[in-house]
């Protein structure tokens, strides 16, 4: 009964916050539109965003467990519900980049503490997987009613700021998630940690993991895969509606299949994993990905120009560029298990750390690469520069596995 507490308080928070820091995309559009502002400096919000996430990730992810898990959720959830109060009566595009800033400061905080917690509720790396598989799978579904919740705001004067009213709701939602933390069976960790440790050397030790080969070429691995996710899912409104000339509103809710489909890969992919071999899997998923890239591109170019009033009137690519979230969900939830159940329990908050930072790293990275491409090239050239660090990932993942069975190796012996 306390797991199932614990186990719905982490869902919760993941459900929130996959709904604020994936509405990016949404938010560069509107900025774009509402403010103004240019793509170049729209894509400064993923850095606003995920920045902080990095430093925050990096400074804290050794300290969180010394003062609980419990009081790091409950801090980051207050500061996420003050902030989604305060955006709409400031308005303006500072206004949410302080916004995004404190959204990634609080995520940093949430999923160091989740990560461990489910370390803690687990009891063997099947159920760790599995767990793991569920709470991401439960980010995608928060993702996928973002687009949804985001969309009902916007309105067809695109001048408008009141789709900032949403944060209202947000509001609301981060108190109600805040409560059920509030009443869930959160203990301070208990695992036993060499007698010498320090909130210094724990902060030490987490840079001596990177030193580690198996969690350096994971870490590479990570920061790839961030990069292309981030890159298309950020900049596909915008790529619906100034590529495939969408309305904003069919523009943000087509991207939702996007969401959606990185939430049925996770799913499914864990059903599939109990029979397949991880790593043949993954090799199949990036071909695919690398295909579906090379064959729906071209279909953006030289479109009809019909008038477009709802999703069933979009173009062929718009509903087909999306499916690449199928092929690409099972990377980032595999790699991370297989590394945390590598480790000592004790060592899981401080590799979410760094799983964090150079996720985080990745995301910035991926968007303003892919804004910057978008805005002086196009929308077609900007995801063509995915199928390069798809390249990378395959040979990436080929040294992971090989460092991963070396490591099992010398722990059974």
């Amino acid at each position: 009964m306390h797991n199932m507490r614990t186990i719905l308080a982490m869902g919760a928070c993941y459900f929130l916050f996959a709904i604020l820091l994936n509405s990016v995309g949404t938010v560069i559009l509107q900025a774009i539109n509402t403010f103004g502002v240019s793509k170049a400096q729209a894509a400064s919000l993923e850095g606003f965003k995920d920045i902080p996430i990095a430093i925050v990730s990096f400074l804290v992810a050794s300290f969180i467990p010394r003062i609980g898990y419990k009081i790091a959720l409950l801090g980051g959830l207050s500061l996420v519900t003050f902030m989604c109060l305060v955006t709409p009566m400031v308005g303006n595009f500072w206004a949410l980049k302080a916004l995004f800033a404190a959204v990634g400061c609080a995520f940093a905080i949430v999923k160091v503490s989740v990560y461990a917690l489910i370390g803690q509720v687990t009891d063997s790396t099947k159920s760790h997987s599995s767990l793991l598989n569920t709470i991401e799978g439960i980010f995608m579904v928060g993702v996928l009613s973002g687009y949804w919740v985001f969309a009902a705001f916007l309105s067809e004067d695109i001048s408008s700021n009141n789709w900032l009213n949403v944060y209202y709701l947000l509001a609301g939602l981060s108190a109600v998630t805040l409560l059920l933390v509030w009443f869930a069976k959160i203990e301070k960790s208990t695992l036993k940690t060499p007698s010498s440790s320090s909130a210094s050397s724990d902060f030490i030790a987490m840079l001596r993991l990177t030193y580690q080969p198996l969690v350096l070429v994971f870490i590479i691995s990570a920061f790839l895969y961030v990069l292309i996710e981030q890159g298309v899912g950020t900049w596909l409104p915008t790529f619906n509606n100034q590529v495939l000339n969408l309305p904003v509103d069919v523009s943000v809710q087509l991207s939702s299949i996007f969401a959606a489909s990185l939430a049925i890969g996770r799913l499914a992919a864990g059903q599939i994993l109990k029979k397949v071999d991880w790593y043949i899997f993954l090799n199949i998923c990036l071909i695919g990905m690398a295909i579906l890239v090379l064959l729906t591109l071209p279909m953006t170019k030289n479109l009809p120009q019909n008038a477009v009033t709802s999703v069933f009137d979009a173009p062929l690519a718009a509903y087909l560029m999306p499916l690449i979230g199928l092929l690409m969900a099972p990377i980032y939830p595999v790699i991370n298990s297989i590394m945390l159940s590598s480790l000592e329990k004790h060592r899981h908050a401080a590799m979410t750390g760094l799983i964090v930072v150079f996720s985080a790293l990745g995301g910035t990275t991926g968007s303003l690469i892919t804004g910057f491409v978008f805005e002086y090239m196009s929308g077609q050239h900007a995801f063509y520069m995915s199928l390069i660090p798809m390249g990378i990932i395959v040979f990436t993942l080929f040294l992971f596995k090989k460092r991963a069975q070396q490591v099992a190796c010398s722990s059974a012996v």
